[in-house]
């Protein structure tokens, strides 16, 4: 079981709040597991996995098959009410042992230094506070630990990045749960103080139309073990 504290705040039971978006989200990320090949970039991104490992944003709960079995126990977090029902149902079907607890990234209701791993799987487009919540994820993970993220930002060129700040400046975070399509992942990671390891681009969906979501990146970062003030 997951080891519970206040963290570093107190927030609401359901933190976050988009039922609309919640259901269309659940319908298309089962629709992409086969036909964007999301099922293969969740083998990859959590390949090699053990320990214990808490999800930030598990969502409806598709990452939970693909851990593998030397992951002792997975602490997965989902603020959205809908989606997290939806994850405790897929957890009852994975592999490893999978605990979905309601939370948001800024301040998670874990102790500290309680994880050998953190998985970030298309949310830090969509947290509300990027810095706050990638301080709580140096908190919870033991120096050393890992991060394997798979997230979308800012991509292509001139015309699409004007165009994607456009977007977040407007219609994209109303119609989409809060997520924003220019922000920089991999920045991001390194300005909390996080080492990155290798990390590589791809695009959403392989083949088709190119969408200013379709940046992605795939990679893996470290807690240092010796830590400078961020």
């Amino acid at each position: 079981m997951a080891l519970r504290s206040a963290g570093s705040g107190k927030v609401s039971r359901d933190a976050v709040h988009h039922p609309l978006f919640a259901r269309f989200y659940a319908r298309i990320s089962v629709n992409a597991e086969t036909r964007m090949g999301m099922g293969g970039i969740r083998d990859r991104l959590l390949t090699g996995l053990s320990g214990r490992v808490i999800e930030i944003g598990a969502g409806n709960g598709l990452n939970f098959a693909h851990y593998p079995s030397a992951v002792s126990e997975v602490v997965a977090i989902e603020p959205e009410r809908l989606l997290r029902k939806l994850a405790v149902e897929s957890a009852l079907r994975a592999g490893v042992p999978v605990d979905v607890v309601p939370g948001a990234a800024e301040a998670l209701p874990v102790k500290s230094e309680a994880f050998d791993a953190v998985v970030l799987s298309l949310v830090l487009c969509s947290v509300r506070d990027v810095p706050r919540a990638l301080g709580e994820v140096r908190r919870v993970l033991r120096p050393g630990g890992v991060v394997r993220f798979f997230e979308h930002g800012r991509g292509g060129g001139r015309a699409m990045t004007l165009t994607q700040r456009a977007l977040d400046r407007t219609v994209w975070p109303l119609l989409s749960g809060g997520c924003h399509v220019s922000r920089d992942p991999v920045a991001t990671l390194r300005e909390a103080g996080f080492e990155l390891g290798p990390h590589r681009r791809v695009m959403m969906p392989e083949k088709g139309p190119t969408l200013p979501s379709s940046y992605c990146v795939l990679g893996t970062a470290w807690r240092p073990t010796e830590e400078q003030p961020v």
